[in-house]
């Protein structure tokens, strides 16, 4: 039983998905709320507490990449991306644009209330109670601090404003400095499923944590590649 229901927004042009994805998210034990392009549910969240969105691609007005743009400048809320794109290249971009996660349409109902469970749970984690007792943890290499307790990464002294799943590759690095993960390992514990064709979804993750902390991305001082092996967060 949950203590609070969680507010999900779907935002997608075609009434009939968004009847049926509100009822089977209905069914799973969660509040909803829909939108009908990119303007609406930037509206929306201006005025109601949101926990999770499922966004389609293709929408009038403002489209679903320009909408997650703007949701990502204002607040780091998870965001699952529905598109009939399967191309590789359309996830990638989507994954890079600031997504949480890409499902392609049609969906499996079952995998899709999966990977929304899947992505609730380590958001509302990240303020979890249980981890209080890491209230004045800090961790720093060079110029980097994060700070466990306030969930904020800093460079230079600088905040640095990272998505939810930036924020725990960049917390397991920074917790095992100089240690190399595969993009497997990292997917497993970051998004908390079995890793099977990840690397192009870690990589885009990496990239993006890249650019928000070094001075030159293409040279990294802190978040460098194994080739061949993986990723690790320098020590310094």
């Amino acid at each position: 039983m949950m203590e609070e229901k969680q507010m999900i927004l779907v935002v997608d042009d075609d009434r009939e998905i968004v009847k049926v994805l509100s009822r089977l998210l209905e069914l799973e034990g969660y509040q909803v709320c829909s939108a009908r392009d990119g303007m609406e549910a930037l509206e929306i969240l201006t005025g109601r507490k949101i926990h999770l969105i499922l966004l389609d691609v293709m929408m009038p007005r403002l489209d679903g990449l320009s909408t997650l743009m703007e949701i990502r400048r204002r607040q780091n809320i998870p965001v699952i991306i529905l598109s009939a794109k399967t191309e590789e290249s359309d996830k990638v971009l989507g994954l890079s644009m600031g997504a949480d996660d890409y499902v392609s349409k049609p969906f499996q109902t079952a995998e899709l209330m999966a990977r929304v469970r899947s992505q609730l749970r380590r958001y509302l984690m990240l303020g979890d109670a249980r981890r209080q007792e890491q209230e004045d943890n800090v961790l720093k290499t060079g110029g980097l601090t994060l700070n466990l307790s306030g969930k904020q990464l800093s460079v230079d002294g600088e905040k640095v404003r990272l998505t939810a799943t930036e924020y725990r590759i960049t917390e397991l690095l920074m917790k095992n400095l100089g240690q190399v993960f595969s993009a497997e390992e990292i997917y497993s514990r970051v998004w908390n499923e079995d890793a099977y064709a990840v690397e192009n979804t870690v990589m885009v993750h990496i990239r993006r944590i890249r650019e928000k902390i070094e001075i030159d991305a293409k040279n990294p001082k802190y978040l460098k590649v194994v080739w061949g092996i993986g990723y690790k967060m320098e020590k310094i």
